[in-house]
């Protein structure tokens, strides 16, 4: 598990062309940075860890593209202590990223691989999630509600009610929305009944699936 200098100059390139894209949140960029993301690929990709792509990681699944992790962290708007829901804990890199950016982070995953792999990542990295479990995404964590905000790191047909009531009060939640293609989503609860809507553009993500564990 090495982390080299050669490293630290891909991540620095690599947040650069992230600010080029457009992505303004310091705090986002400064944990693109840090985060070895070479680390939380199979070793044959590691030559490729540091450019603007997604990569299959097990499962049939993925690590998303840099630009989707940080676009869809700098919509969060994370602030330090902020209790964030991610559902889809996938590689961990996502999950990386907001600890790093002072989240506390609660993550789940429904891949039961995925979950034994990264439960055993995480802590050799020194990120340490407030609450990593295996289970129904769809369900997010009633018990631990309410969230500061909630990530959704796969495509929804629909946005699954349980995660909307599981927001706080001026919570955010970010969404791909959609079958084959997603609109990348955003609500922002304004009280008990109401949320504003706000869509920014299309993405491409794996499928979230409901009650498949």
């Amino acid at each position: 598990m090495k982390d080299t200098n050669k490293h630290q100059g891909l991540r620095n390139q690599l947040a650069k062309v992230l600010e080029d894209k457009g992505i303004t949140d310091k705090n986002v960029l400064e944990a693109i940075k840090k985060i070895p993301r070479h680390l939380f690929l199979n070793s044959s990709f590691e030559d490729f860890a540091y450019q603007d792509k997604a990569f299959p990681i097990g499962a049939g699944q993925t690590i998303s593209q840099p630009y989707t992790v940080a676009f869809q962290s700098q919509l969060l708007e994370v602030k330090k202590g902020d209790k964030v829901l991610e559902i889809g804990t996938g590689s961990g890199y996502q999950t990386a990223v907001l600890c790093t950016m002072g989240a506390t982070v609660y993550t789940i995953e429904r891949q039961n691989e995925l979950f034994k792999t990264t439960s055993l990542l995480l802590p050799k990295l020194g990120i340490r999630p407030k609450h990593i479990s295996f289970g129904d995404g769809y369900k997010g964590l009633p018990n631990y509600a309410l969230f500061d905000s909630i990530i959704v790191t796969a495509g929804a047909p629909i946005i699954p009610k349980a995660l909307m009531a599981q927001l706080k009060i001026g919570g955010r939640l970010v969404i791909p929305v959609g079958e084959k293609e997603q609109i990348m989503t955003l609500l922002i609860r304004k009280n008990e009944t109401q949320f504003e809507k706000h869509e920014f553009g299309d993405f491409k993500f794996v499928p979230l699936l409901e009650n498949k564990n």
